[in-house]
């Protein structure tokens, strides 16, 4: 049986659209095969200020209770870069969690944003 967890983690393992820079050199995964049925816009570019680079980047569903897969899989995002990312898992929720894991070891979690309101969103110190 297909849950609405396994749709969104299948939509989440597809969700890189384009990389915004030339240091980020893994290839673009296709685009979800998921999509809400709105018109609302889940790209979100994810910009990289902290001085560490992003190894790790998770965006989850506010009202799931789990971490879905690593967005940028085997990629990393170095400090001053940015990458646009689709949110979208197909459920049609605008409301997510985010969390970053960076090469010091440090993670930084954002809860509740709403990425149907948003284009960019900046992680610094």
């Amino acid at each position: 049986m297909i849950t609405l967890k396994t749709v969104a983690r299948a939509a989440m393992m597809g969700a890189v659209l384009s990389i915004a820079t030339a240091s980020i050199a893994a290839a673009t995964p296709p685009a979800p095969t998921v999509q809400s049925n709105d018109s609302y816009d889940r790209r979100v570019m994810i910009h990289n200020n902290t001085g560490w680079t992003m190894t790790h980047f998770y965006a989850s569903d506010s009202r799931l209770t789990d971490w879905q897969e690593d967005i940028l899989g085997s990629s990393v995002l170095p400090n001053g870069n940015s990458v646009r990312i689709n949110i979208d898992d197909g459920n049609g929720g605008c409301v997510y969690d985010f969390k970053a894991r960076f090469s010091n070891g440090q993670e930084l979690t954002r809860m509740r944003i709403n990425v149907c309101q948003i284009a960019d969103y900046y992680y610094t110190r």
